[in-house]
């Protein structure tokens, strides 16, 4: 890889990682339109470790809460708010965890493809345009309870299909559920976290299995770049949200796949 190529798409991994606008979708584009070869396994675990340490330092105070109240009142009767949160978090991850496991090798040999990266970017969407507008949007992250956490799991269970966003499905997600926009913004952050750590082992272990050759280089500029442009992207994204709504990234979903399809038929 070049070191243009290193730059570009670890930018933007970190940035689409967290927006619900598909990170799949990006990712295939320069090697549609400039011919790239694929970054391979290494880089892609360098950029996910980026944006993993993106997202745990941005939220290190909520995560240390969570992770001693969940120590401390998360087997007893007298739950707080926060380890209420850090078992709604590990409620709506276990979903992922069993379907992505059952169905990882049949998206590999199937759903990659422009095609259905065109659709999905498009059609989860509008989805999310639908949730934004007709949503009540009127509950705090503490108010969303198990069956809702839940719910919101078996949405992410669909990012496994490329294009579809795992950010953009748990935010439309919770967003159906009542949460606010920065609400739902802040859980799919957090839920994040289990996500981006699991799918950055598995990538380790098949580089480890497939004994490839590693750029160290190219992986620590894909970590650093990756670190910065997430970290930057979710303060932005918390702090614009409320105010800007889901339209400017669905109207820029609709843009993509048009684009996409206009590659793939022309």
């Amino acid at each position: 890889m070049t070191l243009s190529e290193i730059i570009l798409l670890a930018i933007i991994q970190g940035i689409t990682e967290f927006l619900p606008i598909s990170s799949s979708a990006h990712l295939i584009l320069p090697s549609a339109l400039f011919g790239w070869t694929d970054q391979g396994l290494a880089f892609d675990v360098a950029v996910h470790v980026g944006s993993l340490l993106a997202v745990m330092i941005y939220f290190r105070d909520d995560i240390i809460r969570m992770l001693r109240a969940w120590v401390s009142h998360g087997f007893s009767d007298h739950q707080t708010n926060d380890s209420k949160l850090a078992w709604w978090v590990i409620i709506a991850t276990i979903p992922a965890v069993i379907f992505g496991y059952m169905f990882k090798d049949f998206v590999q040999e199937y759903a990659r493809s422009a095609l259905v990266i065109a659709c999905t970017t498009i059609g989860f969407g509008l989805l999310l345009w639908y949730a934004d507008v007709k949503a009540k949007q009127i509950k705090t992250i503490e108010k969303l309870g198990w069956r809702s956490a839940l719910i919101i799991g078996f949405f992410q269970v669909l990012a496994i299909i490329p294009g579809t966003s795992r950010s953009g499905i748990t935010m439309t997600a919770g967003l159906m559920m009542g949460l606010t926009r920065e609400a739902t913004a802040r859980f799919s952050f957090l839920l994040s976290i289990p996500t981006i750590a699991g799918a950055g082992l598995l990538a380790t272990v098949d580089l480890v299995q497939a004994k490839e050759a590693v750029d160290w280089l190219s992986m620590l500029y894909g970590v650093v770049l990756s670190f910065v442009s997430a970290y930057v992207c979710i303060s932005l994204f918390l702090a614009w949200i409320s105010r800007i709504g889901m339209l400017p990234f669905v109207i820029y979903r609709l843009a993509l796949g048009v684009i996409l399809l206009a590659y793939i038929y022309l």
